[in-house]
């Protein structure tokens, strides 16, 4: 389910138990089965949190689509919310005090009660430890409730008592439930220009998970402990060879003792190495030559039966790999001893894992080449492991997930792979940047930290086109508002940062949809810039009720600036004059309104006439997705807003980028091959199809031509079923650039969904 649903009626409402009771029964079916007891622990804790869902649902604790879920909470707070935007009936910032609570207790000499730690805040030794947690910044916010005493703090040494005492009031009956106190840190406040993906003790606690390879550490055992043995076994037998076979010779008593002697070792090595067993399968021929030698020594003679296998094990033992101490031999097994004695994955993971203990572990690292440098000298020595050993890539790439580093060294580098990876860590520049409008020092660095903790906040399931919370709603920041300075020089510095980061996601991802949790930062930022840049999320096919608020218009407005008149506009047969008048006919409307619009009546029809469904009342996922398409297609899904209102300008260029598109076209396209659900890889190709298609429409004629010309190219790297599959997209792509329709002839437009068979899946 989509993460910003705002955009549904309260018809969406189909049975909203339905997704809570499967997703508890599928937790269950896991605690029920599942053989870790990890996994086990962690399937209850769901289980327990969809039965809370459930249970306030019935009981009324609960208003699922609503911005202020949980009854008796106020929307501001923070709540618990589990898969598809679902809410508990719990808060973040509740349940048992946490030990820093306890260690504030301790030291303040007060009841380990959370209306007692707040109410000891408000005092004059609170408020000094307040004070010095400000001016040093070493303090967490986890959940932004934990931000709100040092705000009251802030008013208080600013004089700003009266506002002080307002935010203590809107506290106060929240006290004894929520955690109001910021965790003290042992380091000071991140820096601003570096981010990072996970932090150094998320890295160790993933390398300390990670367990040996069974196969790799079987064969291991192999190579290093049994082939070994087989081969003085073999020499053993071997010594019995006359002029003709295994035991023509009688063994003499030393032999004998030797024998014997192999055995004890044996079951030394048995009993030390239990990774492979081929050792104990009478079939195999280390088992039949110990089984032979143990009925040998224990001076019985070997029937016909287990001579034959003797003699036929020894034979072909010494066919394939030649005699013990031979030169074929010695070679075959130099070769192997080397391959055993390679470190393992798993030991070398634990020395880099001592190598990270060394480093803070609440943040990421500057540097990680030391971190992952071969094996040197001294820890050689220290660990048995050979000195020169290379760090797998496997650990490697754990480990570069710590590198703290701006974010564009990060996708340079291959840590951020995706533009969602990219959603994740954006809220730690854009909270940088929104705090900049705060002239005082401590204040800022509050403020960006209380934005980060924001920015961790599920989105809740809304419904009646409600909006999720936004920062400024937070009591504490609502606080401050008026100690917020806009000026051009803030604005320049958000919009600088807008078009930076604007740039970067189109430029590294050219063909993959913008996900909502980005789009919500670039938002934030325009807002900040004053940009006028109408940014609009994906929506939720599943409970789309065909309304769109209307900044999806204002979207459509400025694509229809840019595009009118382009190939974009030729091939998906829009009509962008007609749009710029419904959007000025919809403005003038609003104008007269005493409210604003809540939805753009005249943009869902226009979207749903595109779509094939004019009177809407066609109800299924695949017929939403119809529309919200046609919406995405005409609003470009905010590449038009990054153009034209933010003004992008991506350093390769668009026709490079429109080249990437089509590779990741075919790239989708071909999943769809032998792919019992090919629909997914279909609409991910046309999501992609449509982005480079907007990327040409902004190269020059011959440019453009180029490109077009030269896609057969491409097609001709993939499987052959790619350019079958994508043969009438790229005719109705000619004969757009020419002028054409693309639906005449063979040619066709590629979109992503529809309520019949799609013709890409054929």
């Amino acid at each position: 389910m989509n993460e910003n649903a705002e955009q549904q009626h309260s018809e969406g409402s189909r049975n909203l138990t339905a997704f809570p009771e499967a997703m508890r029964d599928r937790a269950f079916l896991t605690w029920l089965t599942h053989g870790e007891s990890a996994t086990r622990t962690r399937a209850a804790g769901r289980i327990a949190r969809w039965q809370a869902v459930l249970s306030g649902m019935a009981d009324g604790r609960l208003t699922i689509g609503s911005r202020a879920p949980v009854a008796g909470l106020p929307a501001w707070v923070t709540p618990e919310v589990v898969r598809g935007g679902f809410a508990t009936a719990a808060a973040r910032a509740e349940g048992p005090l946490q030990p820093y609570e306890h260690e504030a207790a301790s030291l303040a000499e007060v009841p380990a009660e959370r209306r007692a730690l707040f109410a000891y805040c408000l005092t004059e030794p609170g408020l000094a430890r307040l004070y010095a947690l400000l001016d040093s910044g070493r303090y967490e916010i986890l959940v932004p409730e934990e931000a709100a005493l040092l705000v009251v703090a802030w008013l208080v040494r600013a004089g700003d008592v009266a506002g002080a005492l307002d935010l203590v009031e809107i506290l106060e009956p929240w006290a004894d439930r929520l955690r109001f106190m910021p965790r003290p840190s042992a380091l000071p406040a991140p820096d601003v220009q570096a981010v990072h993906r996970r932090t150094v003790g998320d890295v160790g606690v993933s390398l300390s998970a990670r367990r040996p390879n069974s196969a790799v550490e079987t064969q291991r055992e192999a190579l290093a402990v049994w082939q070994p043995f087989g081969d003085e076994l073999l020499a053993h037998w071997l010594e019995t060879v006359g002029t003709g076979r295994v035991l023509d010779r009688i063994p003499d008593d030393a032999w004998q003792e030797r024998g014997e002697l192999l055995l004890r070792r044996y079951r030394v090595l048995a009993a030390a190495h239990t990774r492979c067993t081929k050792h104990r399968d009478p079939k195999e021929n280390l088992g039949i030559l110990r089984g032979a030698l143990e009925e040998a020594v224990a001076g019985r003679p070997l029937g016909p039966r287990r001579l034959g296998l003797l003699r036929h094990a020894v034979e072909s033992m010494v066919r394939r790999r030649g005699r013990p101490g031979s030169v074929r031999h010695s070679e075959l097994r130099a070769r192997q001893a080397v391959q055993a004695a390679r470190p393992s994955y798993h030991a070398l993971a634990q020395l880099v894992l001592r190598r990270l203990s060394g480093l803070p572990q609440q943040t990421g690292a500057a540097d990680v080449t030391p971190l992952v440098s071969d094996v040197s000298p001294r820890e050689a020595a220290e660990t048995g492991l050979p000195a020169g050993a290379a760090i797998p890539v496997a650990v490697r790439r754990v480990v570069e997930a710590a590198l703290s580093a701006p974010i564009g060294t990060l996708v340079e580098r291959g840590v951020v792979p995706s533009a969602e990876v990219l959603a994740e860590l954006v809220p730690q520049l854009v909270a940088a940047t929104d705090s900049q409008v705060y002239q005082d020092q401590a204040l800022r660095t509050l403020m960006a930290a209380n934005y980060r903790a924001f920015r961790n906040r599920r989105s809740l399931l809304l419904l009646d086109l409600a909006r999720q919370v936004r920062a400024e709603e937070l009591p504490w920041v609502g606080a401050v508002a008026e100690y917020r300075v806009h000026d051009q020089g803030t604005e320049e510095v958000a919009h600088t940062a807008l078009r930076q980061l604007g740039e970067l996601a189109v430029q590294a991802f050219p063909g993959t949809l913008l996900p909502n949790p980005l789009v919500r930062e670039l938002g934030v930022l325009a807002r900040q810039a004053d940009a006028g840049a109408p940014f609009v999320e994906e929506l939720a096919s599943d409970i789309f009720m065909g309304a769109f608020t209307p900044k999806f218009l204002a979207a459509a407005r400025v694509a229809a600036e840019l595009l009118g008149g382009t190939l974009y506009e030729r091939y998906y047969g829009i009509d962008y004059a007609a749009v710029r008048n419904l959007a000025i006919t919809e403005a003038s409307e609003s104008l007269r309104r005493t409210h604003p619009a809540r939805t753009s009546p005249g943009f869902a029809k226009l979207c749903a006439a595109r779509a094939g469904e004019p009177d809407g009342r066609t109800w299924s996922v695949a017929a939403n997705g119809k529309v919200i398409e046609q919406a995405q297609i005409l609003t470009t899904h905010n590449l038009a807003t990054l153009v034209s209102r933010v003004g992008i300008a991506p350093e390769p260029g668009w026709a490079d980028l429109a080249r990437r598109c089509f590779t990741t076209v075919c790239l989708t396209t071909a999943r769809a091959q032998g792919n019992p659900r090919p629909l997914p890889s279909i609409k991910d190709a046309a999501y992609a199809w449509r982005q480079m298609v907007f990327h040409l429409s902004l190269c020059g004629p011959a440019e453009q031509a180029r490109v077009i010309a030269h896609l057969d190219e491409e097609t001709a790297r993939h499987p052959a079923h790619v350019a079958v599959r994508l043969a009438p997209a790229l005719t109705g792509l000619r004969q757009a650039a020419v002028g054409s329709s693309p639906e005449a002839g063979e040619g066709r437009r590629l979109l992503g969904w529809t309520t019949k068979v799609h013709w890409p899946a054929r």
